[in-house]
């Protein structure tokens, strides 16, 4: 069985068993063209610097075997913008460098096998399986056959917590719930796991938390859940009565 661990201080986590993962989600290279459009400027191309050398700091000090990009690399839902035709190939340029990469494409991912060198294996939407965990992009709803895993790690839904007033308003967070299994595979029984993890890009999270119900099919479909609100420096924050304002 995994053992999972959350790197303090970092959107990012390590499933250390037969193999070490280190696990990424939504990186939304190329975000900025979008803001710029509204007025708001970051500066060209230093996000995907940035989160590259993050990425690349995480593999020195934690070592995996593989790093897993949990969907959503790039940022334009439709096509391939200009700025993600020169980032998201030397993004993965620079990683590939380091380990190997495994793409579990997002649904802002429409086309990213033409800017994905050989070197980085590319699974289906529906997730990658490694011992007992399923890792998922978190926007469509996995298959029946995935029902015997343990634990659910996914990304899409932008945990971000919302209370007005509150020093946390708009920061970053985990969520961890523990689910009847039957909930999301109607077949099994039991409980589940489910860690969705933060979005790994510091300026896109907030700009996209909805206040109404989750865009994640598999969230949508948990009832009655036990679940913990974590901050990036690991503080316990809420439980289930504060999912509504998390994802």
């Amino acid at each position: 069985m995994q053992r999972i661990r959350i790197i303090p201080s970092s959107p990012a986590l390590l499933a250390e068993g037969r193999r070490r993962i280190l696990a990424v989600a939504d990186l939304h290279l190329g975000f900025e063209a979008g803001l710029a459009a509204n007025g708001i400027f970051v500066g060209k191309n230093s996000a995907a610097r940035q989160t590259a050398e993050e990425i690349e700091c995480l593999i020195d000090s934690q070592e995996p075997d593989s790093v897993v990009l949990l969907g959503d690399v790039k940022s334009s839902v439709r096509g391939i913008s200009k700025s993600e035709w020169d980032e998201v190939p030397a993004f993965f340029e620079r990683i590939c460098r380091k380990c190997d990469v495994v793409l579990v494409p997002g649904n802002h991912d429409s086309n990213i096998e033409r800017l994905v060198p050989d070197a980085v294996t590319m699974t289906g939407p529906s997730g990658m399986i490694e011992e007992d965990t399923l890792f998922t992009h978190g926007h469509a709803m996995p298959s029946d056959n995935f029902g015997h895993v343990g634990r659910i790690v996914m990304g899409h839904a932008h945990p971000t917590y919302i209370e007005e007033g509150s020093v946390l308003n708009g920061q970053r967070v985990w969520a961890s719930m523990q689910a009847q299994k039957g909930d999301i595979f109607p077949s099994r029984t039991g409980s589940i796991e489910v860690i969705v993890m933060p979005s790994f890009n510091r300026y896109f999270f907030a700009t996209h938390k909805k206040h109404s119900k989750s865009t994640s099919p598999i969230i949508r479909r948990i009832g009655e859940c036990r679940a913990r609100i974590t901050t990036l420096d690991g503080s316990i924050i809420g439980d289930e009565s504060a999912l509504d304002r998390v994802i």
